[in-house]
């Protein structure tokens, strides 16, 4: 049976209102959490970028919910080696309630550290050499490691879960997908695409799972809920390799200006109908996602979670 989560905005919200959500999540009947891993918001409107990690360690503590990354980047910004270590310790926290979810990342976020933004190629090498760093380090044996991308000096990782949180990863093209099926546990998308698993699942992720997110809107009013939509997420009308490369949200801000409200709402669930927003996670499940995690766009998120509990989530169980 598909689980049904409640994906957290580090982009939107600060840190006391994310922990704040994931409670009211778990009061909603929502059954696991996504949380956004940023330095930068996409937009300066979003307003917010808390650092995930004490975040994640707060909502351990406040929810009974499982938690993931959504998604991840170990390959630079955080060297693998100190992420393999924050994973750790939150599945400590959450008594193995953790999954790392991880990805090539974006240079919005990545760039901060001043080193070059490598093309997809180059980031899809480091990560599958990030991952296998990681899983090593989780082992709890000391690792000296001289790679290709990495290098590691005598480390080792003294606070364990009792089981190793499992690495899921996100992918959008065809090789990050064969790398995802390849080295992954899981497989992270953001759109009801049945190829996609297919995909993961005939390069190595047979019995593997895949879960998927969505943005969406309630509102009282659609023509509202399509204004808030435009306001705060117009990047989501942006096509192409924009979200890799660009590295400032006033990037997003200069080429979101051409993104029409018709764009920037897309596929996505907006308005007062809970047979619209039932209808949008449906084609995830359609499509073969086994969790399926949408989030609320805007500040109108007591609403929201009041609107799942009473109409929509029992349409889709």
């Amino acid at each position: 049976m598909t689980r049904f989560g409640y994906f957290l905005s580090c982009e939107e919200h600060g840190p006391k209102e994310l922990v704040r959500q994931a409670q009211a999540a778990e009061r909603a009947g929502f059954e696991a959490l996504w949380i956004s891993d940023h330095f930068h918001p996409w937009l300066d409107v979003q307003g917010q970028s808390p650092f995930v990690w004490p975040v994640i360690g707060a909502v351990a503590q406040a929810t009974s919910l499982p938690i993931a990354t959504a998604v991840t980047c170990p390959i630079m910004r955080v060297h693998p080696v100190i992420v393999a270590q924050a994973a750790a310790t939150a599945g400590v926290l959450t008594g193995g309630r953790f999954r790392l979810g991880v990805g090539t990342g974006e240079a919005l976020n990545e760039h901060v550290v001043a080193t070059r933004w490598p093309p997809l190629d180059e980031r899809l090498e480091m990560l599958e050499e990030a991952v296998g760093l990681i899983r090593e380090l989780f082992t709890g044996r000391q690792l000296t490691h001289r790679g290709r991308h990495y290098r590691v000096d005598t480390a080792r990782l003294y606070t364990l879960p009792g089981e190793p949180p499992p690495v899921y990863m996100s992918g959008f093209g065809e090789k990050s997908i064969e790398v995802a099926g390849r080295v992954a546990d899981g497989y992270v998308a953001t759109a009801p695409n049945a190829e996609w698993v297919k995909l993961f699942r005939a390069s190595g992720g047979a019995g593997k799972p895949a879960v998927g997110g969505l943005k969406a809107c309630y509102a009282a009013d659609e023509a509202e809920a399509r204004r808030t939509v435009h306001r705060l997420w117009p990047n989501q009308g942006l096509k192409g390799e924009a979200s890799q490369l660009l590295p400032l949200p006033r990037h997003f801000e200069q080429l979101s200006e051409s993104v029409t409200e018709e764009e920037a709402v897309g596929g996505a669930p907006v308005g007062p109908d809970p047979e619209v927003h039932a209808r949008a996670l449906s084609e995830y499940v359609q499509a073969g996602y086994d969790e399926v995690y949408v989030n609320q766009i805007g500040p109108d998120q007591d609403a929201f979670f009041d609107f799942y509990a009473r109409e929509v989530l029992p349409r889709l169980r």
